[in-house]
């Protein structure tokens, strides 16, 4: 059996998770916490990084730091994961979706704008398989709206737009290190990326529970106490210990990844050549980290059939979002913004293939040689 991930194992995370089990302290912002801290903040060159217990705490600590209230909009695609729109539902907000484009599967940018009323606050533009959304035309429109950006970039760590770390180009980015994502701190977990320095001291805040608990013991503040909402976003150390043990080899990672990415595609361009299947587009300025391979077929019937296929021979290919605009939350808690061109379409076709670090090449050669027999090749 092929499986469609596993989560990624350098060699060094056990000896750090009993490291930390034997420290004085393993709840909340310990050693390994802070190198984590510590090396995203130089990785990625933002203000503050803060890792959560999940990117879906991350979202919401975001929501709560643009105080979102009962009755504002946030603009996002519908093809995206739950937590990015319940982050937001949480807080009061109507979920305005819009249409993806059909390349990337990101949302369209030309789609934003007409989409925004008196009540937006904020855009929350989805990296969709570690692939660029077009930042420079959603910032713009942004900043002409005096709108907030959350970047979700939950599955794009070490992917670039024009030179800069996905999530640090909106006023906030999120990443998750749930066991499917490349970088995994055992299992579940996530990070806070904050790109505009006001917004630190409250972010401490919110996600120690609402207490200026960090300011007591940096020695800024005599006692601690209740000084704002928030609640207890933040991981504890064992599992900060298990992500450091990636973050010590984030590259190796990156480099396998991407060398099985293009595997993919070389064994497959001819099906794409003759137009059987479309294969992912990378557009000019981005830079991916090979979170996903995924190729697109005719319609829903092909897929379930090659689905069907890929399960015979025992080879874990599966789909992904069913458009959020579509389930029973998103028609009470959204609505969707003009046509629905390629959302639902494109949602349709969509398979992903087997893609995990340390993926052999006789695996990928497994997984191609079903679809080119699927396709009579």
């Amino acid at each position: 059996m092929i499986p469609f991930n596993k989560p990624p194992l350098t060699g060094n995370e056990e000896q750090y998770v009993l490291e930390s089990m034997r420290s004085a302290k393993i709840s909340g912002d310990g050693e390994f916490t802070k190198r984590c801290h510590k090396w995203f903040e130089e990785k990625l060159l933002c203000k503050k990084a803060l890792l959560t217990t999940s990117c879906t705490h991350a979202l919401e600590m975001a929501a709560i730091l643009i105080d979102i209230k009962e009755g504002d909009e946030v603009i996002m695609p519908s093809y995206t994961f739950v937590s990015t729109a319940n982050a937001f539902v949480l807080r009061g907000a109507k979920i305005v979706f819009v249409d993806i484009r059909q390349d990337t599967l990101n949302i369209d940018e030309t789609k934003i704008e007409e989409a925004i009323t008196t009540k937006t606050r904020a855009i929350v533009p989805v990296h969709y398989a570690g692939v660029a959304c077009e930042m420079d035309a959603i910032m713009d429109i942004a900043s002409r709206h005096n709108l907030f950006v959350v970047e979700d970039a939950a599955q794009g760590m070490m992917s670039t737009y024009k030179g800069k770390a996905l999530g640090t180009i909106g006023h906030f980015g999120t990443y998750s290190f749930h066991e499917t994502k490349n970088y995994t701190s055992a299992g579940e977990g996530g990070l806070l990326i904050i790109n505009d320095e006001k917004f630190v001291q409250r972010a401490e805040i919110i996600r120690e529970k609402g207490t200026n608990r960090s300011l007591f013991f940096r020695g800024m503040v005599d006692k601690y106490s209740w000084v704002d909402i928030g609640s207890s976003y933040l991981p504890n150390d064992m599992s900060a210990a298990y992500l450091w043990g990636g973050l010590e080899r984030a590259d190796e990672i990156n480099n396998d990844r991407l060398g099985s990415w293009q595997k993919y595609h070389d064994r497959l361009q001819e099906l794409e050549k003759e137009g059987l299947i479309e294969l992912p587009t990378i557009p000019d300025g981005c830079v991916q980290n090979a979170h996903m391979f995924y190729l697109k077929v005719k319609d829903l019937d092909e897929r379930t059939a090659l689905l069907y296929k890929f399960k015979k021979e025992h080879i874990w290919a599966v789909f992904h979002y069913v458009p959020l605009h579509s389930a029973p939350a998103g028609l009470k808690y959204g609505r969707f913004d003009g046509i629905d061109e390629f959302t639902t379409k494109e949602s349709e076709r969509l398979v992903r293939l087997p893609m995990y670090y340390g993926l052999s090449n006789d695996e990928i050669d497994a997984v191609c040689d079903v679809i080119n027999f699927f396709y009579g090749r």
